[in-house]
């Protein structure tokens, strides 16, 4: 329970509130994205040093998409408050991630643990977030340049996204296929 990765997780949580303070309370979506970042790298330090240290744990499993999808959510949907990301990316982003929220409840609740994380699924989502970083530092710096490559990396990631959602659809369908036959037999 008490490991380096589910400490690193629990600290990505914490950053949050640190991350609304510089968005809203000092008005700097630089930092505010510079924050973002950190808590977006260290989704894959934690997960590096799970399976490198042997710690990976249950609580980890739970912790680690937990802080993924708080962050992302949180990063989202005050970033389209604050103007800082375009409406029809932010609902995108809403939209995905309350599919996957939705899928991961109805596994939990069948007693299906998570689908196997695909290659192209964390390509979209490394995408997706340097986007997301990108809009908040153009915003902050005033760089339109980063903004336009924002919406370029950002569409490819959505697009990326939005694909690998469908094959996880199709995992999904099959795990809870899977624990309806194993209930009736």
């Amino acid at each position: 329970m008490f490991t380096i990765p589910n400490f690193i997780s629990l600290a990505r949580l914490g950053l949050i509130p640190v991350f609304l303070w510089l968005l809203f309370g000092k008005d700097d979506p630089a930092g505010a994205g510079t924050v973002f970042f950190f808590i977006a790298w260290t989704d894959w330090v934690d997960g590096y040093l799970a399976r490198k240290l042997n710690q990976v744990s249950e609580l980890g499993k739970l912790l680690d998409p937990l802080a993924d999808r708080i962050a992302v959510a949180v990063a989202v949907v005050f970033g389209w408050v604050a103007g800082v990301l375009a409406p029809w990316f932010a609902a995108a982003l809403i939209v995905r991630e309350g599919l996957v929220g939705l899928a991961a409840i109805a596994l939990f609740v069948r007693g299906e643990r998570s689908v196997e994380v695909r290659y192209l699924g964390k390509l979209a989502t490394f995408l997706v977030y340097s986007a997301v970083t990108w809009f908040y530092w153009a915003e902050g710096w005033d760089l339109s340049w980063l903004e336009a490559l924002a919406f370029v990396v950002g569409t490819i990631g959505l697009v990326l996204y939005y694909w690998v959602l469908v094959d996880y659809g199709r995992d999904i369908r099959a795990k809870l296929a899977s624990a309806q036959d194993r209930s009736n037999e």
